[in-house]
């Protein structure tokens, strides 16, 4: 370990300047180009059916917030100054997006105790056996669970038995989107790519790359926080109270990623606490890139890797509830390690909680060989950091 010596905060400064302030560059640059292109693509949809709206009305921008300049203020504080990508879009690699498309006409939620079992199959036919209960980051999604949701929400295309169907949703906007790419404007700039299942998957053209994006149908829930995210946890310092209260404030996402069931996100939490996270003078942000980047660049790279920028995002939350003072976020050489050791121990075990739903393992379904060989590519770096930081 005596290598150890060489590796000093002006290496990690210079590896910040010259390796992850560049590539923050062209993805932020990238992020612009595709949420244009998205923008237009969803714009499109919205026309031919309503209950799809653009992404520019997503989160804090969307409509049912119009009326609450509160909120709204309060978004626009907690990231001034910072670059804030539009809340629909997760980088989870540089050429790699989800993007989540908002919802109409489903307004003044409340979550109910589910209690009914489903005997039905995506047609609406009756099963002789149910089908099975969501897991611990997923839920069911009943009509009943909103004040007055829209007519066309009733309709079988997207219902069953007073349930909204995930897989029937994106059903019907995967038409919507494949019509939408035929129009003169879009036709050079996206196109539909084959998948499995019921997922909306683009490639957008920019002037970089091909980005890959998933389209993602969600119901957005704001001043709501759903009884699975048992968070803050007790006698936990961080983040502070009154940042807790705000947060949640932001309430969550319910995404169709799924057949039957709807998945819990809680992506404007997370840009918020991470907008925040260095209100202290830390370092925690410089950490979580230079980490970010050594794991597209070195422990786990390509299009499709084990590990993306979300499970970074979590693992880092995690590490600043364990150590919430200042004083343990100064040193960046420390923070950085302490950091990367966290996340050898993750991939090793296979495993890495949910920050907001704890009880959920986010590696639950990772290809283990995957993870086996990233663990081991960090073990090669923890012996001699030197030769990766220049």
């Amino acid at each position: 370990m005596c290598e150890m010596t060489e590796f000093t905060e002006e290496d990690l400064d210079q590896y910040l300047q010259n390796q992850v302030d560049l590539r923050h560059r062209q993805v932020s640059k990238t992020v612009e180009e595709v949420q244009k292109i998205i923008k237009d693509l969803t714009s499109e949809v919205s026309v031919k059916d309503g209950r799809f709206q653009s992404i520019s009305n997503s989160g804090v921008h969307s409509d049912s917030l119009k009326d609450q300049p509160a909120l709204l203020a309060k978004w626009a504080t907690l990231l001034r100054g910072r670059c804030a990508f539009n809340p629909a879009i997760q980088v989870l690699t540089p050429t790699q997006f989800l993007i989540s498309v908002p919802l109409r006409g489903l307004t003044g939620y409340r979550e109910r105790q589910a209690r009914r079992w489903r005997y039905y199959s995506l047609s609406g036919s009756r099963r002789q056996s149910p089908v099975r209960e969501p897991e611990k980051l997923h839920q069911w999604l009943e009509l009943d669970s909103f004040l007055s949701p829209t007519q066309e929400w009733h309709d079988g295309h997207v219902a069953i038995e007073g349930d909204i169907v995930p897989a029937k949703v994106v059903s019907v906007f995967k038409e919507q989107v494949e019509e939408a790419v035929k129009s003169r404007s879009l036709a050079s700039k996206v196109s539909v790519l084959d998948t499995m299942g019921s997922v909306v998957r683009v490639a957008v053209e920019t002037s970089e790359a091909q980005i890959e994006v998933e389209l993602v149908p969600t119901v957005e829930l704001m001043h709501s926080w759903p009884k699975k995210a048992r968070w803050p946890r007790l006698l936990k310092r961080w983040p502070p109270a009154d940042r807790i209260r705000c947060i949640k404030s932001f309430g969550f996402n319910l995404l169709a990623t799924s057949n039957y069931h709807w998945l819990l996100s809680f992506s404007r939490a997370e840009q918020v606490l991470l907008g925040s996270i260095d209100e202290d003078g830390g370092c925690r942000r410089k950490c979580y890139r230079i980490v970010r980047q050594l794991k597209e660049d070195v422990w786990c790279p390509g299009n499709k890797p084990a590990i993306t920028a979300y499970h970074l995002q979590n693992l880092l939350f995690w590490t600043c509830e364990k150590y919430p003072n200042s004083k343990d976020w100064k040193n960046l050489k420390e923070s950085v390690l302490r950091l990367v050791r966290k996340l050898h121990k993750c991939a090793s075990q296979r495993y890495l909680k949910h920050y907001f739903v704890g009880s959920y393992n986010l590696l639950k379904y990772t290809n283990t060989n995957d993870l086996d060989d990233m663990a081991s590519k960090i073990s090669t770096f923890l012996d001699n950091p030197a030769a990766y930081i220049h």
